[in-house]
């Protein structure tokens, strides 16, 4: 198909192909079992961590591979096909968003206690910031985090926490300051199994199906002070930085899983018959599949650009944001029109396109909204 990245080496490439030898033979014949369970299976982790996939841009030091940013986007790309959105969101969420924080602003103690099990996929990492009251408006939340001795005492509630039920760690956003708005942020780690923590029922979704979603419960939670992530009351601007690579991490996986969509409707096309004709023979469902594999580039080109220059280590909130907001958009958009081509069939639950249509919805939602996305950008432009 047209290739012709400009962002990969050929070393990524290599890798790529490694990665979808797994996806294709580990992951992708089970997708439809584990989808109707609503659960796979943890040992995935542990095999994550074996072939070396949970610790791409983290240091030997701790297990990590050192390999950098750009293995974990291709990573993030293939696991966009592996056919089940949960899969992918459960996997990823590991190395994207729980040990990002740890990485960034854990001491040595911190990191060897809980990020290198991470790596090696022994223990399951969640990352706590969303609440039913607050989720994209970081600034708003309200558990609160109060010290008291060598501990701090966490009282309040998070929602739509990804592995939030298997977690064996949350690296939680708390208020430490409720006086300074956005200013007494701070970052916690709560491990499983702490008195007053608890987690609620695990919450039924429209899609991402095999991944575990959580609702979690403080009540008077009493967490050693050397939990404490980095410098108290810096908390926001943690929880921003990792937002960056969040949003990238959803936008390709949006791009992988067009891919996916668009081959398999295209093989579709080729076959299915209509009126004396294949599919393929009728002009507007060429100009159709003309159309998607356009919108598709666009949204690659754009999410490769935000790539480069993240990966360059240039602040680019305003072209994540976009990338973002293009490739969860245009995937809703190329799920439902491919959904259309497969006719009847596509509304039938043995096929994979009806999932695909589930699982994209997500992503305008996720890792701060399609809205939200607009007032960053809204505001890089001065408004």
């Amino acid at each position: 198909m047209l290739h012709g990245h400009g962002v990969y080496q050929e070393e990524h490439e290599a890798f790529r192909r490694t990665v979808r030898a797994v996806v294709d033979k580990e992951l992708r014949p089970f997708a439809a079992d584990w989808e109707a369970r609503e659960e796979f299976p943890r040992e995935l982790f542990t095999r994550f961590g074996e072939l070396g996939f949970l610790g791409l841009k983290y240091p030997e030091a701790y297990g990590g591979t050192a390999a950098g940013e750009l293995y974990e986007a291709v990573l993030l790309e293939e696991l966009g096909r592996c056919g089940s959105g949960g899969v992918a969101a459960g996997l990823a969420g590991q190395f994207t968003i729980a040990t990002g924080p740890l990485h960034l602003f854990g001491t040595d103690a911190q990191k060897q206690r809980w990020l290198a099990p991470a790596i090696r996929g022994e223990k399951v990492g969640a990352l706590g910031i969303s609440e039913p009251d607050a989720g994209s408006d970081v600034a708003g939340l309200r558990t609160t985090a109060r010290r008291d001795g060598d501990h701090y005492v966490v009282n309040g509630s998070k929602t739509y926490i990804t592995n939030g039920v298997r977690a064996d760690f949350v690296v939680l956003a708390v208020k430490t300051d409720p006086s300074r708005g956005h200013k007494g942020l701070s970052m916690l780690v709560v491990e499983r199994g702490t008195p007053g923590f608890s987690v609620g029922r695990k919450l039924q979704k429209v899609g991402w199906r095999a991944s575990d979603t959580a609702e979690l419960f403080f009540e008077d939670c009493r967490v050693p002070a050397e939990n404490l992530l980095g410098v108290e009351n810096q908390g926001f601007s943690q929880i921003m930085g990792n937002f960056q690579w969040e949003r990238l991490s959803l936008a390709l996986g949006a791009v992988g899983a067009m891919d996916d969509m668009l081959e398999t409707v295209l093989e579709h096309v080729k076959q299915r018959r209509a009126f004396g004709q294949t599919l393929a023979g009728f002009q507007v469902v060429r100009h159709k599949l003309a159309d998607l594999y356009t919108a598709r580039e666009c949204a690659r080109q754009l999410t490769y650009h935000a790539l480069r220059l993240h990966v360059a280590g240039e602040y680019a909130v305003a072209q994540t944001s976009m990338a973002k907001k293009v490739a969860t958009e245009t995937c809703c958009r190329v799920a439902d029109e491919c959904l259309q081509l497969h006719g009847g069939a596509g509304y039938m639950m043995e096929y994979d396109i009806q999932r695909h249509w589930r699982d994209a919805r997500l992503g305008p939602i996720g890792g701060g909204t399609s809205e939200v996305m607009n007032e960053i950008i809204a505001k890089q432009l001065g408004l």
